[in-house]
């Protein structure tokens, strides 16, 4: 035995050639049966093996008919009535002369091919006399747990019908190499089980072959083949297609292949399962050997059986993992139903994530995020993950060895060998992935998978050793399976279809609050617009009755003061709805800002309030803003007017105006050492009437941060808040520049 530590180089020499040889018309027949090809309507001969006379004693010239030769006159009856018939195949005992003999026939478009071998020995060997013992297998078999309990079984009956050496059941894998599951010997030839033979050793069209004639026999892998006469058919010039005969003469480099395995015989039975060559019954004997027909057509209904009951498990053992995964998709549904959003929801439920393909990690790529449960890649080699994904187009990707088509995956192949991925957007490159990790496998070859070339040549020969070869395999995962791959395309359709839900009951909400909106900013400005003018008449009527009634006493007066202070204040709060109102009906008109100039102008305009408080102020040189002039101007007052409001109980306010270019943006900042706010409570800050402060303490109407929200986030900007509470606070809003709004690039922040 040799060993290994690296996959098996490939062979040197393209195995096209051995793919190309002419193995359906190989122009003879294996000498153990003869074969003849008559014509259908007058059975006249069209064809025959050379060595026909000698197995079936007809002495027929070419062209004559069966017709016209007395010994053949009960094989012409039964031709007769079998071409009138639907039957496809003929299988009949026969005696021509003295001579009983098997006939097969089977109609082509070359005419009807006739084989002629020896008949069962006994009444034990024909169908009728094997029907019992196939009736126990066929119970017996129904009994097995599982597919190597069912190959177990078949090897046993195969051997026991056959009488070869040893008998082997292999599978084949999505690579075609073959794996030997069962195996029943006498110990003559030597044990393969467990061993796996590559693909090479059947080239795709021999496995086309075994598709299509389900069973095959090599009495002697010696056997000189008996010629084809005449070579060419007379129907239509090319060679006698024998793909469904019997007695075909096989493939030189296959015999070659049995002699190096040190087989002197052999018979295969196709396992067939849903329409694909799944595997073969092998068997081998070291010296020749005859099964008749009546044999291996019991082998070929074994087989059938076989190919039935492994159908039959498959379909069972993929349904009830099909179910588990769906119950496992249906429950992380179900939560992601009530999550916030379906990543948020997929890691607060990792364990059905993982479930959903069996993986041990798995990422969510969204709109350029990165989302991970599990064992996985770095997020950047996700993101390189991604990026291969996109260039391959598919929806759904399965790989169980990432590092074959991305080398530079070998480093995290402990954590991630395998991958499959769903793609869920058609627009970006949004996918859900899951990961597994590298499985370091042995693998026991029957040989050196690796073909010889003889030297000085380019012909390709079978391996002549068939001693174990260790294979150690890395770099790869478990392979996903076929109910897992559906698993992860099914939860594709189910998360496109939440995402789409989402998006439309988003659409319909917005559409619903934009409504609204207009309808509060119309109702806003008609009750704002109407109550201007009864709060100023109670403030004029006020201040008329304060000058006409000078007599009054203190309470009266106070009382009438109140009356003024209340309507004025009231009178404040409606100018600042009707101006909220307003921004929603007013387009903008922009410019280029000088912002130093009007900082001067909004202090200018509030310095009579300030009753001579010690104000500091410190004002930046502003970069210019493109935007609307008035609008930004009576931002820059309401964020001016609070921080020399909220400084107010300091025996020195300090109010500090600064900008800074952010390359698309433009940033200013007003910051104050006033009573500041809780940061817990931020978010309140720019809503309609919401105060941190107590009236009393801090007069005001709770709508000027609102609309200063409202006016920067019209012109594609941001503004944000902080603060330490006895510390101050600062305000800091975003503009975008010219070239950014142009472009529709809006920073934020």
């Amino acid at each position: 035995m040799s060993e290994t530590m690296t996959p098996a180089a490939p062979a040197e020499l393209d195995l096209d050639a051995c793919a190309a040889e002419p193995i359906r018309i190989p122009g003879g027949i294996q000498p153990h049966g003869g074969l003849l090809v008559v014509e259908p309507d007058t059975l006249r001969r069209l064809q025959a093996s050379a060595n026909l006379k000698e197995v079936s004693g007809l002495d027929l010239a070419d062209g004559q008919s069966l017709s016209d030769v007395a010994d053949a006159i009960p094989l012409v009856g039964e031709l007769r009535r079998w071409l009138g018939g639907d039957d496809p195949l003929l299988l009949r005992t026969v005696t021509l002369g003295a001579s009983p003999l098997q006939v097969f026939g089977h109609l082509t478009p070359q005419g009807v091919v006739l084989e002629f071998e020896d008949p069962p020995r006994s009444e034990a060997e024909t169908l009728e006399g094997l029907y019992p013992r196939l009736r126990r297998f066929l119970d017996a078999i129904t009994q097995a747990d599982d597919v190597p309990a069912i190959a177990q079984a078949a090897v046993r009956e195969v051997k026991a019908l056959t009488g070869f050496n040893r008998v082997m059941l292999y599978s084949f894998d999505e690579q075609g190499d073959g794996t030997v599951l069962a195996e029943h010997g006498d110990g003559v030839l030597p044990s393969y089980l467990g061993q796996r033979f590559p693909a090479s050793d059947i080239p795709a069209q021999a496995r086309a072959l075994y598709q299509q004639n389900r069973i095959r026999l090599i009495a002697n892998a010696d056997y000189t083949p008996s010629p084809i006469e005449p070579p060419l058919s007379p129907v239509d010039g090319q060679p006698l297609d024998l793909s469904q005969a019997a007695l075909r003469s096989v493939s030189p480099v296959h015999l070659e292949y049995m002699r190096n395995m040190g087989t002197g015989s052999s018979m295969s039975v196709s396992i067939l399962v849903e329409g694909r060559l799944w595997g073969l019954i092998s068997g081998h004997s070291r010296a020749p050997r005859q099964v008749n027909a009546q044999v291996r057509t019991a082998c070929d209904i074994l087989g059938q059986v076989v190919s039935l009951q492994i159908e039959a498990r498959e379909q069972a053992d993929r349904t009830t993992e099909r179910l588990a995964l769906k119950q496992v998709e249906n429950e992380l549904l179900s939560r992601l139903a009530v999550a916030q959003n379906f990543e948020i929801g997929l890691l607060d439920n990792a364990r059905l994530w993982l479930g959903l393909t069996n993986a041990a990690g798995a990422a969510v790529v969204r709109e350029g995020r990165v989302k991970t449960a599990g064992a996985t890649p770095s997020v950047d080699e996700i993101r390189r993950l991604t990026h291969l994904l996109a260039g391959e187009g598919k929806e759904v990707v399965s790989l169980d060895s990432i590092a074959e088509t991305l080398p530079q995956a070998e480093s995290y192949a402990a954590t991630a060998s395998g991958l499959l991925a769903v793609s869920i957007s058609q627009l970006h490159d949004d996918y859900i992935i899951w990961f597994r990790p590298e499985v370091v496998r042995t693998i026991d070859w029957g040989g050196d998978p690796r073909k010889p070339v003889e030297p000085g040549t380019d012909r390709l020969h079978p391996r002549k050793s068939f001693e174990m070869w260790r294979e150690q395999v890395r770099l790869r995962s478990l392979p996903w399976t076929e109910s897992e791959i559906e698993s992860a395309r099914g939860f594709r359709s189910a998360i496109q279809n939440v995402v789409l839900r989402r998006a439309e009951e988003r659409a319909e909400l917005t559409t619903r609050l934009e409504a609204i909106n207009k309808e509060l900013e119309s109702f806003s400005y008609s009750i704002s617009h109407d109550l201007r003018a009864p709060f100023r008449h109670i403030v004029g009527y006020a201040e008329l009755l304060s000058d006409r009634l000078s007599d009054l006493d203190g309470k009266s007066a106070h009382y009438l003061q109140s009356i003024q202070d209340a309507a004025l204040s009231a009178g404040r709060l409606v100018d600042d709805l009707l101006n909220f109102s307003q921004l929603g009906r007013m387009s903008l008109s922009k410019d280029r800002v000088d912002m130093n100039k009007l900082v001067a102008e909004v202090r200018r305009t509030l310095e009579p309030d300030l009753d001579g408080r010690r104000v500091e102020w410190t004002v930046g040189d502003l970069p210019r803003a493109w935007g609307d002039g008035a609008m930004i101007r009576q931002v820059l007052q309401n964020l001016i007017q609070n921080a020399l409001k909220y400084s107010a109980p300091r025996e020195r306010s300090e109010i500090t105006v600064s900008g800074e270019d952010r390359g698309l943006s433009t940033a200013y900042t007003v910051r104050d050492n006033g009573v500041g706010f809780d940061m817990a409570y931020a978010h309140k800050l720019f809503g309609v009437f919401q105060r941190l402060h107590r009236s009393e303490e801090f007069e005001g109407t709770g709508i000027g941060l609102a609309l200063c929200k409202r006016i920067v986030e019209r012109h594609g900007g941001a503004i944000t808040a902080s603060s330490t509470v006895g510390q101050g606070a600062s305000f800091t809003f975003t503009l975008p520049k010219r070239e950014s709004a142009r472009q529709g690039d809006i920073p934020r922040g």
